[in-house]
């Protein structure tokens, strides 16, 4: 694959090391041409100087065969305008833009530009870490309805069908941690001693789910 990276910050060119040492090819943008020293000595990439909305810029990025296009500079605006015409001018469909704003990271959601909101992302690992277990989402989607939380249930669900935790708690269990290791739960699984619960529900009903799952189990398995 050809990549094309816009902005050469400490994730773009931690981005441009990483996707060429799994084999792709990589194109860079930057409008200051001393940003290109955050790369290594021996990246075999293109250096592109010049705005990453500009399509000669483009262009000279490689942007007509790229698969992909990632916009991280440090522009709210530059990165949403950069992804908005790789898309829409170069048929590029692969694309992503950081987002300081979380607010506006929603909305280009919605005008279907995945976007990282990077504010509102380490502010959710840090919550996690400094939370008690599962009172913190592992992931939310932009507009903050649907999250991903982990959940430790109450010894009595031990035994039952994945199936019918499923049931009695409205959440989909999108996969269990068993021992260190995940799991997609499929017809026959059952929950086991020592498992996690990753659960995906509607986050205003996220404190119902984990109040029921810590719960003693009153059904039966």
């Amino acid at each position: 694959m050809h990549i094309v990276i816009m902005g050469c910050g400490r994730v773009g060119s931690t981005l441009a090391h990483i996707l060429e040492d799994n084999g792709h090819s990589v194109a860079i943008i930057d409008r200051d041409p001393s940003a290109f020293r955050r790369l290594r000595a021996g990246f075999r990439g293109r250096r592109v100087t010049g705005i990453g909305f500009d399509r000669d810029v483009l262009v000279d990025a490689g942007v007509e065969n790229a698969s992909a296009f990632v916009a991280v500079s440090s522009g709210d605006n530059s990165n949403i305008i950069s992804a908005r015409v790789a898309r829409e001018t170069f048929g590029v469909e692969n694309v992503v833009a950081r987002i300081y704003d979380s607010r506006r990271a929603e909305v280009y959601q919605r005008l279907g530009i995945p976007t990282v909101a990077t504010v509102r992302w380490t502010a959710d690992q840090i919550l996690r870490r400094v939370l008690p277990e599962g009172a913190e989402p592992l992931w939310r989607d932009p507009t903050g309805t649907v999250v991903l939380a982990e959940v430790t249930v109450e010894p009595s669900w031990i035994g039952t069908d994945v199936s019918r935790v499923e049931e009695h708690s409205d959440a989909r269990v999108a996969f269990i941690n068993r021992m260190g290791e995940a799991l997609i739960p499929d017809s026959e699984s059952v929950v086991q001693d020592g498992d996690i619960l990753h659960v995906m529900a509607v986050e205003s009903d996220l404190e119902r789910i984990i109040e029921l799952l810590s719960a003693k189990y009153e059904g039966g398995h």
